[in-house]
């Protein structure tokens, strides 16, 4: 089974890039300018609650819709239950380096189909783009999360 793994640090605290990724407007904050994505559904962030959005790529809608599981303040992980992939379990963890820098570490195990439904998914999911991805992400995360800190350095004060 493929796996992707993409680390990143974010000058913030774990409880603000926590905080931030507990939004409920989060996937469409994570969402690079050139992708369409419509959401259906976005429980807020707890076990057992679901995503369910359409990412258009071009003039192709991708459907998915995913389950939140292992949810804490440190980490949770979306599974895809259904949607383009054969598989796919996303495990999001937040990891203190002090109280002012965190790490984001991002682990997919995936899987492909097999066949044409499968050539379909690589074309859609390669490394490449995941990375692509994954570096969008990493910008607004870190953006986000700082400004989170900084207001909450403000309240404290």
């Amino acid at each position: 089974m493929p796996v992707f793994n993409f680390r990143f640090q974010v000058e913030a605290s774990p409880e603000s890039v926590s905080a931030f990724h507990f939004q409920t407007g989060i996937l469409k904050a994570l969402t690079p300018p050139l992708m369409i994505m419509q959401v259906h559904r976005f429980d807020p962030l707890a076990n057992g609650s679901i995503g369910q959005f359409t990412m258009w790529m071009g003039p192709v809608p991708v459907h998915w819709t995913a389950l939140h599981s292992d949810v804490s303040p440190e980490a949770f992980t979306d599974t895809q239950i259904s949607g383009p992939m054969k598989s796919w379990r996303h495990t999001h963890r937040f990891i203190r380096i002090d109280d002012h820098t965190t790490e984001v570490n991002e682990h997919i195990e995936y899987e492909h189909h097999s066949g044409l439904r499968g050539l379909w998914s690589r074309l859609l999911f390669p490394r490449i783009a995941l990375f692509a991805l994954f570096t969008w992400r990493s910008i607004v995360t870190r953006r986000a999360a700082r400004k989170i800190d900084e207001q909450r350095k403000t309240k404290a004060h």
